[in-house]
């Protein structure tokens, strides 16, 4: 789920916030980096388990509806196709699925139900919807495009359901970009025999990636003095009040991984930054950065000290 990219920007957002020097201890900055990292998952877990909770709001709606002292031969008779849809059931039922939510306290939407009627009244009331519930029976194929569309199109850009998530929590904004695509792509490819972890995926796609954050973290931030030189002396003909501080830490990351990650290749850490820069800095950020790292990496290759392992890492 987690991609290389992701990481970057976690530690970018990590030694961003880090006030202190070289020398300071950085443990507990470490143990926000991790935390961060991990509470992405629960973001995950959130989201899916929305689908869930939109899914039992519809069988209490009918089960109101059946209750009316004046209830119609519809009301009485109600199209289930949506309580029955066969993904949502699926992903309902799933037990390793029901223990993360359980494990990890999810428990956001018993206390804020309210954004589950604001998805759910923007389902049913969706062109979406109404084309969905013209019959009363579906195969597995149709339930499933039909719950990719609504998520796509309805849940994923609710404003309402993105203000909620910032207010909950601020890193889970640029999270929400990676969890989405995920849930996408776990929705597309779900068969009515997927297996038991299915929707549990791992975090990280094994622990190369999660160690990998740790020593870009770490070795940034004993080298920060050395790395800030060789910056300073990229950057003469600039005013440093001028230079954005992301753009700082963003080469200092950049230069570090070039030194210290010989199975990265250059182009692959350059172009990296340089997106990031584009995201999350000035407009003329990822030019900047490039110019300077260009410049460096020629130095390097000239000297000799940029050790890369495996063919077409330059």
């Amino acid at each position: 789920m987690l991609n290389r990219r992701h990481i970057r920007v976690k530690v970018m957002q990590t030694m961003y916030a880090f006030k202190g020097g070289e020398s300071d201890d950085f443990s507990k900055d470490q143990k926000f980096l991790l935390f961060s990292i991990d509470n992405m998952y629960n973001l995950y877990l959130l989201m899916l388990s929305l689908l869930i909770e939109v899914q039992k709001r519809a069988e209490s709606d009918l089960q109101k509806k059946q209750k009316k002292h004046l209830a119609t031969k519809e009301d009485k008779d109600p199209n289930r196709k949506f309580v029955n849809n066969q993904l949502l059931t699926l992903i309902s039922d799933n037990y390793q699925l029901k223990n993360q939510l359980e494990v990890n306290n999810i428990t956001n939407w018993n206390l804020d139900s309210e954004y589950v009627d604001v998805i759910f009244k923007a389902i049913t009331s969706s062109d979406l919807y109404k084309d969905y519930m013209t019959t009363k029976v579906s195969d597995f194929k149709e339930d499933k495009d039909f719950v990719v569309d609504v998520f796509k199109d309805i849940i994923a850009p609710n404003e309402k359901l993105y203000d909620y998530l910032e207010d909950k929590n601020l890193t889970w904004l640029d999270d929400l970009p990676t969890v989405n695509t995920t849930i996408l792509k776990l929705l597309r490819k779900a068969k009515s025999t997927s297996a038991e972890g299915y929707f549990t995926p791992k975090l990280y796609k094994d622990l190369d990636d999660k160690q990998y954050a740790i020593d870009l973290f770490r070795k940034t931030l004993l080298n920060r003095s050395a790395l800030n030189n060789e910056i300073e002396k990229k950057t003469q003909n600039w005013d440093s009040d001028r230079i954005a501080n992301v753009d700082y830490v963003l080469l200092q990351l950049a230069i570090s991984e070039l030194k210290n990650f010989p199975s990265i290749p250059v182009k692959v850490t350059i172009n990296e930054y340089l997106e990031i820069a584009k995201e999350y800095s000035t407009p003329k950020s990822s030019v900047f950065i490039n110019g300077i790292l260009d410049k460096l990496v020629k130095e390097y290759e000239e000297a000799g000290t940029l050790k890369k392992v495996g063919r077409g890492l330059m």
